[in-house]
C-alpha cells in the first residue's frame, strides 16, 4: 500500500504542478497580455501582479514536480489559486466563470493535501 500512495502523491505533484508551469510559460512569453488581462479586472500595479503570478507559477509549479519545498510550494500555489479565483473568476452569471472558479477551489484543496500531508517518498524533499 505504501508504494501505491508514494505513487498516487508523485501522479498528484505532476497533474497540479502542469497546469502552473504550462501557464507561467504562457505568461512569460505574452507578458503584455497577461498585463491587459490583469489590467481588464481592475488589479492594483498589473506589471507587478504579473511578475508574482509567473514566480508563483514556475517556481512553484517545479518545486511541486519534483518535490522541492513541497509543503511550501504547494501552500503558495493554493494562497495563489483561491485569491485567483476571487480576482478573476467570480462572474456566476457565466457558466464558464463559476467553473473556473469551482476548478481553482479544486486544485487549491488538491495542493492543500500536499501540504499537509507532504509530498510522498519520490521527492527531493523525501531524500534530503
Amino acid at each position: 500500500m505504501e508504494g501505491l500512495r508514494n505513487t498516487a502523491a508523485l501522479i498528484g505533484r505532476i497533474l497540479i504542478s502542469v497546469i502552473f508551469l504550462w501557464s507561467g510559460f504562457g505568461k512569460v512569453s505574452n507578458f503584455g497580455g497577461t498585463v491587459g488581462y490583469i489590467t481588464s479586472v481592475g488589479l492594483p500595479v498589473p506589471e507587478v501582479a504579473a511578475v508574482i503570478a509567473i514566480i508563483v507559477e514556475l517556481l512553484g509549479g517545479l518545486c511541486l514536480l519534483v518535490g522541492f519545498q513541497a509543503r511550501l510550494a504547494a501552500l503558495a500555489i493554493a494562497i495563489f489559486t483561491i485569491a485567483a479565483g476571487f480576482s478573476f473568476h467570480t462572474n456566476f452569471g457565466d457558466m464558464t466563470q463559476m467553473i473556473m472558479f469551482f476548478k481553482n477551489l479544486a486544485i487549491a484543496g488538491g495542493a492543500l493535501q500536499i501540504f499537509a500531508f507532504g509530498p510522498g517518498a519520490f521527492s527531493v524533499d523525501k531524500g534530503r
